[in-house]
């Protein structure tokens, strides 16, 4: 956190101090998402309109980003802010702030929350605590794994850019009705293959994958994990080790960036095949875009599961 708040400080003094400017005029709209998979979903439907930027790597925990000074500098210049809500992002604040970018701050035309609208899973009902681990305090927010999630929120994109540039409104809701019937071919395909699979339980290595699961029809009730956020412990393995056998498990899922050696030997103890997931644009080479990226994780289910 030091490093990250000097590199804020540098970073707004090198602007105070005047960067260069530009030498050609660019009427592109300047957008600054978080993540590389909502930039991906900007650049699908602003097209040559737009001039997309992320924050975070592909194959990096979101949760745990650290900016650099040339993040300031991008949201200092952002006609609009792309951004997941809840609390996936404790470090979208600080950045905001040391940017200075009131246009796009919280409730600002310039500021685009894509959580709003939709149907958050895991969302708590109770008073929760620290003792119960990293437990997000409005809902599960890896909503996007979900292509009917992911959907909505490219129509959420193109309404937002339609706003802000309202004279190619009617170019950035083309690009949409494109996008998104290829999407709904690609779903009605997804469907059919995950079809013979249907109500079978996976584990998986952190939250990250109800909302995928519950477009794929399967089940995931176990974890590698003993609470959210906390590393697997020898405890939680052992008790892995009896339940995937008893309760016919055939598949554990790895995040791709997440350490494997917990899955790993939970699986050459149990039989169980791994399913290396992404939830990231260009996390893997395959991942290419956001259509491709949930291609590759229903490729990979299906491989293991079958």
């Amino acid at each position: 956190m030091r490093r990250f708040t000097a590199l804020i400080v540098i970073a707004s003094a090198l602007w105070l101090w005047g960067a260069p400017p530009s030498c050609e005029a660019d009427s592109r709209l300047k957008v600054a998402a978080t993540l590389p998979v909502f930039a991906d979903l900007a650049e699908a439907i602003g097209g040559s309109r737009v001039k997309v930027s992320s924050i975070a790597p592909a194959q990096f925990n979101p949760h745990f980003i650290e900016p650099k000074p040339s993040d300031v500098v991008l949201v200092k210049r952002a006609d609009l802010f792309i951004h997941a809500g809840l609390d996936l992002e404790l470090w979208r604040g600080p950045l905001l702030d040391a940017a200075g970018n009131t246009k796009v701050f919280p409730g600002q035309p310039g500021e685009l929350d894509l959580s709003q609208g939709i149907t958050l899973l895991e969302v708590p009902d109770r008073p929760i605590s620290r003792a119960e681990g990293d437990i997000h305090l409005y809902g599960n927010p890896h909503y996007w794994l979900d292509p009917e999630n992911g959907k909505f929120m490219a129509g959420t994109i193109a309404k937002k850019l339609g706003e802000l540039d309202p004279a190619h409104a009617k170019e950035y809701d083309a690009r949409l009705e494109a996008w998104s019937a290829t999407l709904d071919a690609k779903i009605t395909g997804w469907r059919s293959r995950l079809a013979p699979y249907q109500g079978q339980e996976l584990v998986g290595d952190h939250k990250t994958w109800p909302y995928l699961m519950q477009f794929a029809g399967l089940r995931m009730e176990q974890f590698l994990e003993p609470k959210p956020g906390i590393p697997p412990t020898p405890k939680q393995i052992a008790f892995l080790e009896d339940y995937i056998p008893a309760h016919r498990v055939r598949v554990i899922v790895q995040s791709t960036f997440f350490p494997g050696r917990a899955a790993e030997t939970v699986a050459r103890r149990t039989g169980a095949k791994m399913a290396l997931l992404c939830q990231n644009v260009h996390e893997v080479p395959e991942a290419s875009d956001y259509i491709a990226m949930v291609d590759t994780n229903v490729n990979r289910l299906v491989e293991a599961l079958r």
